[in-house]
C-alpha cells in the first residue's frame, strides 16, 4: 500500500474540483447556446447564411477588441473575482435575450449586440481561468488538470447538443437558453467557494501599453508559442468558416430537424471525450510532436465529409457519416488542445500568464470572427455546400504549418518548461498578501 501511495500522483484538491465544476457547468450551458442561438436566428428571425455569419462573427469579435487589454487586467488583479463577475453578467444577459424573444421584441440586430456582449464576458472568463489554473492545480499537475478539464468539456459536447436539440424542439430556442443562464449561476457559485488565497500581483510599474507590449513580445520571441498560435489561428479561421455554414446547410439543404442536428453533434463529440482522456497516455507513448502532427491531419481531413453528404443520401447513412466526421475531428481537436494549452502554460512565467493567454486568444480566437464573416459571404455567393468545401481545402494549411514548425520535434512537455526570471525556479501564484 505504501508503494502504491508513493507512485500515485498527488490529488488535485478540493479547489480544483470547484473550478472543475464551474467549467463543467459552463461547458454544458455553452453547448445549449451553441445550438439554440443559431437556431433562434435561422428559425425564429429567418436569418440568411450571411446574417448567420454576422452573428457568428459578433461572438468572436470581442476577442479581437478586448483580449489584450483584459490580459493586462488579469495580470494586475486577483483572477477569481473576475471569473465570478463574468459569470454573473453572462447569466443576466442571457435572461435578457430570453425576455426579449418571448415578448416578440427580439430582432437580429439586438441578438447580435447581445451575443457580442456575451462574447466580451467570455473573453474575460477564458483569459482568467487559464491564468488561474496554475494557482489552483500547481504547474506540476497542469497536464492532468488540463486533460480533466478538456475531457469534461468533451463530455458536455456529447450530452449538450442532444439536450439542446430536445429543449429547442420542446420549449423553442428562447426558452432553451434559460438552461444556459442557470449554468452560469452554478459556475459563479462554485468559483466563489474556492478557498485557496491568491497572491496580490506585484505592480509592474509600467503603463498599460508597456504591459501589453511585454505580453506580446514574450509570445513573439518564443518559437514554440508562435508555432502554437499559428496552429490555432489557421485551424480556427477555417473551422469557423465551415461550422457557421453547417447549421444553415443542415437545416435548409439536408432537411435536418433541431433534434437530429443535436444528435449528430452529441454522438460526434464522443470522439472528443476519447481524445481528451487519452492525451497524457498518448503523449507519453508517442511524444508531443508526432501527436500534434497526427491531430492536425485527422481534425482537418475529417471535415471533408461535411460537404460530401448530399440531400439525396438516405438519412441513416448521412447521419452516420456526419457523426463519424465530427467524432474524428473532435478527437483530434481535444487531444491537440490539451497538449497546446499545457505547453503554453509551461512556457510562460506566472507574472506574464494573463497577457500571454490574452495575446494567444486575441490572435487564435480573433480570426474566428474573420472566418465566420468570410464563410457567410462565400456561402451567400456560392451556396453553403460549395463554401464548406472551400473552407475544408483552406483548413489543410494547418497541417502544413504544424509539419514545418518546431512543435514536431518536441518529445516531453516538461522539457520546454521555463523558469521564473527572478527566482530561477518554476513558481505559481499561491497564497500571499
Amino acid at each position: 500500500m505504501d508503494d502504491l501511495k508513493a507512485i500515485s500522483p498527488p490529488r488535485l484538491g478540493a479547489d480544483f474540483s470547484r473550478l472543475w465544476t464551474a467549467l463543467g457547468a459552463s461547458a454544458v450551458g455553452g453547448q445549449v447556446s451553441e445550438l439554440a442561438v443559431p437556431l433562434l436566428a435561422v428559425v425564429v428571425l429567418h436569418a440568411t447564411a450571411g446574417e448567420a455569419g454576422l452573428l457568428g462573427a459578433a461572438r468572436w469579435v470581442p476577442f479581437l477588441l478586448l483580449a489584450l487589454p483584459f490580459g493586462v487586467v488579469i495580470d494586475r488583479c486577483r483572477r477569481r473575482p473576475v471569473l465570478v463577475a463574468a459569470d454573473v453578467v453572462r447569466a443576466l444577459l442571457t435572461v435578457g435575450v430570453v425576455v426579449l424573444a418571448v415578448t416578440g421584441a427580439l430582432t437580429l440586430p439586438l441578438l447580435v449586440v447581445a451575443v457580442a456582449a456575451l462574447g466580451a464576458c467570455t473573453v474575460a472568463f477564458e483569459v482568467g481561468y487559464q491564468s488561474f489554473l496554475p494557482t489552483v492545480a500547481g504547474r506540476d499537475q497542469l497536464e492532468r488538470a488540463n486533460g480533466r478539464l478538456q475531457a469534461t468539456s468533451s463530455v458536455a459536447e456529447v450530452g449538450g447538443p442532444g439536450i439542446a436539440g430536445l429543449l429547442v424542439q420542446v420549449l423553442t430556442a428562447p426558452w432553451a437558453l434559460l438552461a444556459h443562464a442557470a449554468t452560469y449561476v452554478v459556475s459563479a457559485v462554485a468559483l466563489a467557494r474556492i478557498r485557496r488565497p491568491e497572491a496580490r500581483p506585484v505592480p509592474s510599474g509600467h503603463g498599460v501599453l508597456r504591459d501589453l507590449r511585454d505580453g506580446f513580445d514574450h509570445v513573439r520571441r518564443d518559437r514554440y508559442l508562435v508555432s502554437l498560435v499559428g496552429f490555432a489561428a489557421i485551424y480556427n479561421l477555417f473551422a469557423q468558416w465551415i461550422l457557421v455554414l453547417f447549421t444553415v446547410h443542415a437545416v435548409r439543404q439536408l432537411g435536418m430537424t433541431a433534434g437530429e442536428l443535436g444528435a449528430v453533434f452529441s454522438l460526434g463529440a464522443i470522439g472528443a471525450v476519447v481524445g481528451a482522456a487519452a492525451a497524457p497516455r498518448t503523449v507519453r507513448r508517442w511524444g508531443v510532436g508526432p501527436v500534434l502532427v497526427a491531430c492536425a491531419a485527422v481534425e482537418c481531413v475529417a471535415l471533408f465529409a461535411l460537404p460530401a453528404v448530399g440531400p439525396d443520401w438516405p438519412r441513416p447513412t448521412a447521419t452516420a457519416v456526419l457523426v463519424l466526421a465530427f467524432a474524428c475531428n473532435g478527437a483530434g481537436t481535444a487531444l491537440s488542445s490539451v497538449v497546446a494549452l499545457t505547453l503554453r502554460q509551461l512556457r510562460t512565467p506566472d507574472h506574464l500568464l494573463g497577457r500571454v493567454n490574452a495575446t494567444m486568444r486575441w490572435i487564435s480566437y480573433g480570426v474566428i470572427a474573420v472566418g465566420a464573416a468570410l464563410g457567410g459571404l462565400v456561402g451567400d455567393a456560392l451556396g453553403t455546400r460549395a463554401a464548406i468545401a472551400i473552407g475544408c481545402a483552406g483548413n489543410l494549411l494547418t497541417v502544413v504549418w504544424v509539419v514545418c514548425s518546431p512543435l514536431r520535434r518536441i518529445r516531453e512537455p516538461r522539457g520546454v518548461r521555463v523558469s521564473d526570471p527572478v527566482t530561477g525556479r518554476p513558481s505559481d501564484r499561491g497564497a500571499g498578501g
